[in-house]
């Protein structure tokens, strides 16, 4: 028993010093975006003198530079926000079609979506901004937000999840006449909440980090998300690195607050993707 006990101990503790190593560029970013920058490779992590006045200067001052950092980030937030719900309502919608409908050219749609998941998503940046730039969206929210509005793969992961939802809920929803919108909020989405989470937490994930499909359709800095923004506040404050620092913490912390929020649905739908 005792021997089982300090196996135990030993095996926790490799697993926290490999947590910590792996945690260790974050904590070092974000102590140093508190730092001045004569501070920041000349002091210990934990040492030197902590201030906001770098996320000050990206607020109050790089507006006057031509750097508008808040409205980058609120770029970010509606683009984000954005995709996220139409890639979650879509692949609900169409999941649903694929999981629990019949229709024509359905095996070929299947193995459309899986032919998709394939491919890597740089191979569709050409047509896709052949596509927008005929649209004439060029340099609008639209050319940011109209190509991603479906995921391939959320749709297939929502479809597979929806298969294991017993028919029966269905059967019996119709007989109360509901209606399909009915069936999907009382009955497919609670059931699969969890799926429909993860999808969520990825699409946001990626939506936001998005820097080469932004960079190539977006010059005018008023529509740019942050991450785009970011870029160009590195080119220009290259030798300034705290307020580098500060605008890389920002651009993380959605993604961390969003894991906390949904950590309980993103560990259930990981272990539902991988059975």
């Amino acid at each position: 028993m005792k021997r089982d006990t300090f196996t135990s101990v030993i095996i926790h503790s490799l697993m926290l010093l490999l947590a910590l190593t792996w945690l260790y560029p974050y904590l070092w970013m974000f102590f140093s975006s508190l730092k001045e920058t004569t501070e920041i490779y000349t002091t210990p992590l934990f040492g030197g003198h902590f201030s906001f006045d770098n996320y000050r200067f990206l607020f109050d001052d790089a507006g006057k530079a031509e750097k508008p950092f808040l409205r980058t980030l609120l770029n970010s937030l509606f683009i984000t926000l954005t995709i996220t719900g139409c890639v979650t309502a879509s692949s609900a919608l169409i999941g649903y079609a694929l999981a629990k409908m019949t229709f024509r050219g359905q095996a070929a749609f299947k193995n459309l979506l899986i032919l998709q998941m394939v491919f890597p998503a740089f191979m569709f940046i050409i047509p896709h901004f052949v596509l927008i730039r005929e649209l004439g969206l060029i340099n609008s929210y639209g050319a940011l937000i109209l190509p991603f509005v479906m995921s391939a793969w959320g749709i297939f992961m929502v479809s597979q999840s929806f298969k294991g939802t017993p028919n029966d809920y269905i059967y019996a929803a119709r007989l109360d006449h509901a209606s399909l919108w009915k069936i999907l909020r009382h009955i497919m989405v609670p059931l699969n909440k969890s799926i429909l989470a993860i999808v969520a937490l990825f699409t946001f994930t990626a939506a936001w980090d998005n820097f080469l499909w932004p960079l190539i359709v977006m010059q005018d800095a008023q529509k740019m998300p942050l991450s785009v923004l970011l870029a160009t506040f590195n080119k220009s404050y290259g030798i300034y690195l705290g307020p580098v620092m500060a605008g890389s913490v920002v651009q993380t912390f959605p993604i961390f607050i969003l894991f906390i929020l949904f950590r309980k649905h993103f560990l259930e739908g990981m272990s539902l993707s991988l059975k």
